[in-house]
Order: C-alpha cells, then sequence, then structure tokens
C-alpha cells in the first residue's frame, strides 16, 4: 500500500506527463476555479462556477499539452514548452473583455474580467507544478474579494459615481443644502453642474455624488426632492452623462 501511494505520488510530483498526474493537475485546478467561481456567482456576476472552473482546467490542459508535445515528439532541448500555453493569455483576454462588454457600459465587469484572467494564470500553474503556489494564489484571491471589498464599503472606497439630474422651478441660490441632504442620507456630493433658465425660472442642475453599495437610493432622490421645489429628478450613470 505504501508503495502504490509512493508511486502515485513520483508520478503527481514528476516533471514529466503521466496519466496520474494529469489528471491530479485537472482535478485540483477545477476545485481551485471553482472557489473563485463560487464568489463571483454569490455576487451575481454572469461568469460563475462553471466559468472559472472550465477556464481554469483548460490553461492547466494547455500547459500540460505544452510540455507533453516536446517531451514525446521534439525533445525538450529542440521544442518550446511555453508556446502553446502562450496562448492562454491571449484566449482569456477575449473572455474577460466580454464579462465587460456585457455590462451595458459600466465598468463593473472589470473585477470578474481581472479574476478570469487570474484563474488562467492559476491553471498554468497548477499544469506545471507549482501545486503550492497556485493553493496560495487562490487563497489571495479570494481575500481580495471578500475582506478588502470590506474594507472598501467601510471606508466608502467601493462608492460608485453617479449623475442626479435635477430640473428645480427656482434659480438655485445656495448649492449648500443639497450637499446637506446627500450628506444625511449617506451620499456624498464630488461636484454639479448647473444652467439657469431666467425667463422660465428653471434650473438645471446635475449633481455628481459618491452613492455607497447598500444605501437606500430613493432616500436620497427624497432628500433631494424637498430642498426647493423641484419639476423631476433622475438617476443615471455617470457614463451617460
Amino acid at each position: 500500500m505504501y508503495s502504490f501511494l509512493y508511486d502515485i505520488y513520483e508520478a503527481v510530483m514528476s516533471d514529466d506527463v503521466t496519466t496520474a498526474g494529469a489528471v491530479f493537475k485537472l482535478v485540483l485546478s477545477m476545485l481551485l476555479g471553482c472557489a473563485v467561481g463560487i464568489q463571483r456567482k454569490r455576487k451575481g456576476q454572469p461568469a460563475g462556477v462553471r466559468t472559472f472552473s472550465l477556464i481554469c482546467m483548460g490553461a492547466t490542459l494547455a500547459m500540460i499539452l505544452s510540455i507533453y508535445v516536446p517531451q514525446e515528439y521534439l525533445g525538450l532541448k529542440n521544442g518550446d514548452p511555453g508556446r502553446i500555453a502562450a496562448q492562454v493569455i491571449s484566449g482569456v483576454g477575449f473572455l474577460g473583455a466580454g464579462a465587460i462588454i456585457q455590462m451595458k457600459g459600466s465598468v463593473r465587469g472589470l473585477t470578474t474580467a481581472a479574476g478570469i484572467w487570474m484563474v488562467a494564470a492559476i491553471g498554468m500553474g497548477v499544469g506545471v507544478g507549482l501545486y503550492v503556489i497556485s493553493i496560495v494564489a487562490t487563497v489571495l484571491i479570494l481575500i481580495v474579494l471578500v475582506q478588502v471589498e470590506r474594507i472598501e464599503h467601510v471606508t466608502s472606497m467601493g462608492a460608485d459615481s453617479r449623475i442626479i439630474r435635477i430640473d428645480a422651478t427656482v434659480i438655485i441660490p445656495n448649492i449648500e443644502p443639497y450637499r446637506l441632504a446627500l450628506n444625511n442620507a449617506g451620499a456624498q456630493l464630488k461636484s454639479f453642474y448647473l444652467t439657469y433658465d431666467y425667463e422660465r425660472n428653471i434650473t438645471n442642475l446635475n449633481l455628481v455624488v459618491l452613492l455607497r453599495e447598500g444605501i437606500d437610493t430613493l432616500k436620497v432622490l427624497e432628500n433631494l426632492e424637498h430642498v426647493y421645489p423641484t419639476r423631476s429628478i433622475t438617476l443615471a450613470n455617470q457614463l451617460n452623462i
């Protein structure tokens, strides 16, 4: 029994491509990809467990093939083990771009795109036998996605920039009441742009505000509505200004 386990260990740790070693690498990369995918799926991202596990396994398999081809057909001195694996980086770039484009102009998909790229690198690390480094990298990714996100929320670093458009039926003499109303609702005013229409006695006001995740947006709009007589109020993405 001991000799059998030792043989498996040797096959797994061998620099040469073996069936036992390849299977172990694929299983490990699947588990590491799933670990990151679970966190992304819990955040409601389109790329979840299946996507991340497949990307990680695909990168591992590409790395195994990169080692196997020169090992079996060309000899390590004549072949380049990195040629096939090098295409993984460019190929994963298309997946990352797709995760961003689907967000309708928003940059919310950047974290998922970066996670896809990182998981592919982890899969390649597993493919070359860097098991401990790949596991540590996966743990660090989860720390960044979970713990650092909590720090961002506490320190307001994770706030989203939005535009609040207000059509007031008066000429607004002072912007400070809006700043106070935003502060009371837990938001922050960064800057503003306004247009006076003296003939119709109307002010068109654009407020650039920071809204933290979980903030009651309706409460923010309600507070702003009562500052000055208001005809309409709109919340928009800053990209659409």
